[in-house]
């Protein structure tokens, strides 16, 4: 389950940035989540509960922003969505894509006390 470490990572930004700005406590974390970033959301919030105990995010409330997968198609010459489990343009057919944004897993915005 690498979503544990993927939480570890999180809370050591957090504890970082907690510590250089005198923050007692994030009541809210806002993440960013690629639909192709290879990360189950039910796991990352159970991990993310787990790791906030004993932290200055105890009590965090997680709120996940689901990222859509856009790829730029070669053949359209322009960016489209992907959909999970499909290997082609939507518009062409053209399977020659490479993929812009969606495969993210980023912290977007913290609420503190």
């Amino acid at each position: 389950m690498h979503e544990m470490s993927l939480c570890e990572s999180i809370m050591r930004i957090i504890e970082k940035e907690g510590t250089r700005n005198q923050i007692s406590q994030i009541t809210d974390l806002w993440l960013e989540l690629g639909t192709f970033s290879c990360v189950e959301k039910s796991s990352l919030q159970f991990c993310f509960e787990i790791m906030c105990r004993g932290t200055i995010a105890e009590n965090c409330r997680l709120h996940i922003i689901d990222v859509p997968v856009e790829a730029w198609c070669w053949q359209c010459k322009k960016n489209v969505e992907m959909k999970i489990g499909h290997a082609y343009c939507p518009n062409c057919g053209n399977p020659q894509l490479q993929i812009q944004h969606g495969n993210v897993l980023r912290i977007k915005e913290m609420a503190v006390k």
